[in-house]
């Protein structure tokens, strides 16, 4: 491949263009899946079309859960696509901008009771810390008929690190904190 074709084996110049090294640390990226609550979750229509939502998730063995009722159109898309891409960011948390991370995966419906039983209260204590009436109140507002579990499985990331990449910048780090 040339450089015309997007190969430009060039050593970086401070241009930006390339941001593929400033990859999440293992640690920063830990940190981020810790502390967002919410992700961009999307998947391919019938047609092809990309569609994407924001979903409160749960990072937990390798996997991220996600919930919804099965009326949403999202389900029975995923059931016959199962490829879906979820993209979290550090946009509204305490842990620096412009950290993020794209996982492409593939996704499982799944609608038997034992996992809800676990999941409820988990995403519950997530998006809910620090208050155990709230997480009972909201784990039992999810326990509803008709509600699934969404469980997908990456298999491919991409990250990106502000901090990483400003580090040795004339721009300058944008947190106190890296």
């Amino acid at each position: 491949m040339t450089e015309a074709d997007g190969d430009d084996t060039s050593e970086y110049t401070d241009s930006y263009e390339d941001v593929s090294m400033f990859t999440l640390s293992d640690e920063r990226e830990q940190t981020l899946l810790d502390t967002q609550t919410e992700c961009t979750f999307m998947w391919s229509t019938r047609d092809g079309d990309p569609v994407g939502v924001i979903m409160n998730f749960v990072y937990l063995d390798g996997a991220f859960w996600l919930t919804c009722t099965r009326r949403r159109k999202r389900v029975p898309a995923i059931e016959a696509r199962p490829r879906v891409a979820v993209a979290i960011s550090s946009r509204g948390t305490n842990i620096g901008i412009s950290q993020a991370v794209t996982y492409k995966g593939t996704a499982t419906v799944l609608d038997d009771e034992t996992t809800r039983s676990w999941f409820y209260p988990v995403l519950a204590a997530k998006v809910r810390p620090a208050n155990p009436e709230a997480q009972a109140a909201f784990a039992a507002h999810l326990d509803s008929p008709g509600r699934v579990v969404i469980r997908i499985d990456p298999d491919a990331r991409i990250g990106f690190d502000s901090e990483a990449m400003f580090a040795n910048s004339p721009a300058g780090s944008t947190t106190s904190n890296v």
